[in-house]
């Protein structure tokens, strides 16, 4: 069997199999999907796995649902036990993850499908295959667009797998795989960088550890003498309250360029087509696993720029999604235009980026709680930019910059090098499911690159 796209295609070589997705997966549970209607969170019920859970590959938690145990139970068929594959059936249609071992007992939303495979079938082989350009080309064109793409369970069934012999394939998904584990250390060792980031940033911000330790007459815990002479001994008042004296209180829009964007006309192809500008949507970053923006699905061209009152935006601006949903964040390493779903920060007064990226998520309550809308919640820049925020003395936001600086620039370089490795992949990953690559050959290029 042969799927074809475009150039691209995939077949099935000589001595492989075909099936269908259906026929691998255990007979006795099938492929189904979750919960139909979930109700209200309900927060120390059964968590489930919703499609913005799945984020390249991996189990985001950080925004889990929980259901109630009665309509859990009700929904038994699609309780998780580990090592079956999740599949999106609703708007990121295609996108896939194995559940992990500690998932036992989750479940699933109605948009997401639990593939559990028969014995001897690794997921990681299904997951592989279903992740090539053919087959993802294939869901897309499967779908049902009339609201938003949705696929159907009965064409989940038919999805062509190609099989070949056990020991071929187990080569293949080994070599796949110590791309994805590299991958996966990299999200790993990001994620602490990240958190130490925020509990520095609440340590000194927010809680003042170092200033009430001071005017308690103890030495801040943790901090070497010349970085403890920074911080004052004593509070002033302030309209957001004591604040540590020296310190001010500023709109945020006073000290960051706080712009939008807009989107010119999709009908004009002078605007789009062939442009080498980055033009980052809301989606740019609900697809990101860590708040880095080195790409964006679409680019724009100088003529299209022009129709963008803010321009190309520089590197080191803090993105915040405005509106469908308030609150994704990131820092950008490339220069990028924002279409109107965001406030973009450029960070060009006393700031730094590193502060204002900790700053906005700190202050996420009260940045939704100007937001208004009828269809949707929107923030807007005109209520963004009166928000109240803390500006520390230079020499503390100097400080600040030299601890999580470095820890940002690790962040960034673990992301560049984790694109590198699924370019790589995603390069291998046709050659070797259609037995143009013999695995060797893969082997070799993996091994120069993790």
């Amino acid at each position: 069997m042969t799927i074809e796209r475009d150039d691209e295609q995939l077949s099935a070589p000589e001595g492989w199999e075909c099936p269908t997705l259906g026929a691998l997966a255990d007979e006795a549970r099938g492929i189904t999907y979750g919960i139909v209607q979930p109700g209200h969170h309900v927060s120390d019920g059964v968590p489930i796995v919703r499609v913005q859970n799945i984020v390249d590959g991996t189990l985001e938690t950080s925004d889990v649902m929980r259901v109630a145990p009665e309509i859990a139970a009700k929904y038994r068929r699609t309780c998780l036990r580990g090592g079956e594959l999740l599949l999106s059936l609703v708007g990121s249609v295609g996108s896939s993850v194995i559940a992990p071992p500690e998932f036992a007992g989750w479940n699933t939303a109605r948009a997401v499908a639990v593939v559990p495979l028969r014995a001897g079938i690794d997921a990681r082989w299904v997951r592989f295959c279903l992740r090539s350009g053919p087959l993802q080309h294939l869901m897309e064109v499967w779908c049902n667009t009339t609201v938003q793409a949705t696929l159907n369970l009965k064409d989940v069934t038919r999805l062509p797998i190609p099989l070949p012999p056990p020991r071929e394939r187990e080569a293949i998904v080994a070599v796949l795989s110590a791309l994805d584990d590299k991958i996966e250390l990299n999200r790993r060792m990001n994620r602490p960088l990240e958190e130490l980031a925020g509990a520095l940033f609440r340590a000194w911000f927010v809680d003042f550890e170092p200033v009430v330790a001071k005017a308690a007459g103890r030495a801040p815990f943790g901090l070497a003498p010349a970085v403890a002479a920074l911080f004052p001994a004593t509070f002033t008042d302030s309209e957001l309250g004591p604040i540590p004296l020296g310190w001010r209180v500023q709109p945020i829009g006073d000290v960051v360029r706080a712009v939008g964007g807009s989107t010119p006309s999709t009908g004009e192809p002078r605007y789009w087509s062939g442009g080498d500008n980055a033009w980052a949507t809301p989606r740019d970053l609900s697809n990101l696993s860590d708040p880095v923006l080195l790409a964006t699905e679409r680019q724009i061209t100088a003529a299209g720029l022009e129709r963008i009152t803010s321009g190309l935006l520089p590197v080191g601006t803090v993105l915040l999604s405005s509106r469908a949903p308030i609150g994704y964040t990131a820092i950008t390493e490339i220069p990028v235009a924002v279409n109107q779903g965001f406030i973009a920060l450029a960070c060009n007064g006393p700031l730094p980026n590193h502060y204002v990226i900790e700053w906005v998520r700190e202050n996420m309550e009260v940045i939704e709680g100007r937001a208004n809308g009828t269809t949707f919640m929107e923030i807007s820049k005109a209520n963004f930019r009166p928000i109240p925020a803390i500006v520390p003395t230079p020499e503390v936001l100097m400080q600040f910059s030299a601890v999580v600086g470095p820890w940002w620039r690790q962040i960034v370089h673990n992301v560049r090098e984790s694109r590198t490795l699924a370019a790589l992949r995603d390069t291998l990953l046709p050659k070797l499911l259609s037995g143009e690559l013999r695995v060797k050959e893969a082997e070799k290029a993996v091994a120069g690159a993790v």
